[in-house]
């Protein structure tokens, strides 16, 4: 059969046949790596990268055969060894950029679940919204590049095991021009790891210091100053992931989201007396209509993804910024001033003075609100672009700061 237009039933019987030959009952590295090498870990991945092609319905079929045998895999939503943000992350770029080289060392150690999780190396304490004025710098030295310069707000920094760098390669170009993308293990002395104390007093933002890191040549994603265009491919996979707020590689929300989403609320008004109160009873249908419809947006997102770059993503993280600040807020009200006594150490209680801090993470992290909205009107609905005065100056003669005049739609 052919693989590209197979169609679900011709997919559940090749999942069927394949897991009847391999399937032993263990989930074991030769297992994982069989997995992997025969496109069933992530079967919507293309042919030739690990994949095998399917569309996400001829996915979802075989997926049921693997859930049938009681095997992990047959759909990279699915396999619970997989780090799966990271698995899009870094493979949604790998796939549209990487060299053949840098795929096949890569990819595989991706779907069998030993690259860990991840961090991104994008902001600078001088290029948050206006990230293309970044300063970290990449200078080649043989068959590596010598890294220096300084990033921050990087998620899970502390226990990653690689990296996706931004970093500017060539000064004499325009700012989105001189960028490069790189995978680099986070794992060497030229890397220092600081923690920052957020407001819920969780620690999980870290300051990354850079100097004389190195990373393989190899390592770069797409060619030199293609970093930006690779770089919109990773956003739509961390927006879409943002918007749904679920960790499904997909980037839409799932359907038990949705009513474990439904049942918080739902709480929430119970705890409070509250649930035959028809005003709080349309509040949650409200937030819950407002939910579904981002799932609907997401998956529609998620399809123009799958055909190449889109800003659809954008309306989805943005819709769920509104919608965690609308829940959370609810839930504030409806729990009163217990919300602000909240024992962190009983399992029972909802942590809804965290959940109102925590809310602000949507809304900043992965490009913020207002940048959201520039991306929308410029790309979505085809609004004129704001005035750009660094506009086709080679970065080394932008002066530093001024560039935060005119913000990078990232």
């Amino acid at each position: 059969m052919s693989k590209s237009t197979a169609s679900p039933e011709e997919a559940r019987e090749a999942a069927r046949s394949w897991l009847a030959e391999h399937w032993q009952g263990t989930d074991d590295p030769a297992w994982r790596d069989a997995l992997a090498r025969s496109g069933w870990a992530a079967p919507t991945w293309p042919e030739g990268s690990y994949g095998r092609g399917l569309n996400r319905a001829a996915a979802r079929t075989a997926a049921e055969e693997f859930r049938a045998a009681g095997a992990p895999g047959g759909c990279r939503d699915l396999a619970p060894f997989h780090d799966a943000p990271w698995l899009r992350l870094l493979g949604d770029p790998l796939l549209a950029f990487g060299s053949a080289e840098v795929k096949e060392h890569f990819l595989p150690q991706l779907l069998r679940g030993e690259v860990g999780g991840g961090c991104l190396l994008y902001s600078e304490p001088g290029a948050g919204s206006d990230l293309a004025g970044l300063r970290t710098r990449a200078e080649r030295d043989g068959d590596e590049y010598v890294v220096n310069g300084q990033k921050i707000w990087t998620t899970d920094g502390q226990v990653a095991r690689y990296g996706l760098l931004l970093a500017r390669t060539d000064w004499d170009v325009p700012k989105h021009a001189g960028i490069s993308l790189f995978v680099i293990g986070m794992r060497q002395p030229g890397i220092e790891i600081r923690p920052i104390r957020q407001i819920t007093g969780d620690a999980e933002f870290n300051e990354v210091f850079l100097t004389g890191a190195r990373v393989p040549a190899a390592w770069m994603i797409g060619d030199p100053g293609q970093g930006w265009k690779a770089l919109q491919v990773a956003l739509a996979a961390e927006r879409s992931g943002m918007g749904a707020m679920a960790p499904s590689p997909s980037g839409t929300a799932t359907a038990s989201g949705l009513r474990e989403a439904a049942d918080d609320l739902v709480e929430a008004a119970r705890r409070a007396g509250r649930l035959d109160d028809p005003r709080a009873r349309q509040e949650i249908v409200k937030i819950m209509s407002w939910r579904l419809t981002n799932r609907w947006t997401g998956q529609r997102a998620a399809a123009e993804i799958r055909r190449g770059p889109s800003s659809l993503a954008s309306l989805g993280k943005l819709a769920m910024s509104r919608v965690l600040h609308a829940g959370a807020d609810f839930a504030y009200r409806m729990q009163g001033e217990e919300s602000l006594v909240y024992d962190y150490d009983d399992p029972r209680a909802h942590p809804v003075d965290r959940d109102l801090m925590f809310a602000f993470v949507n809304s900043i992290g992965g490009g913020s609100d207002q940048i959201q909205r520039n991306i929308i009107s410029e790309r979505v609905l085809g609004l004129p672009k704001g005035h750009e005065p660094d506009k086709g100056v080679p970065f080394r003669d932008v002066r530093k700061g001024a560039a935060t005049r005119s913000v990078s739609q990232a």
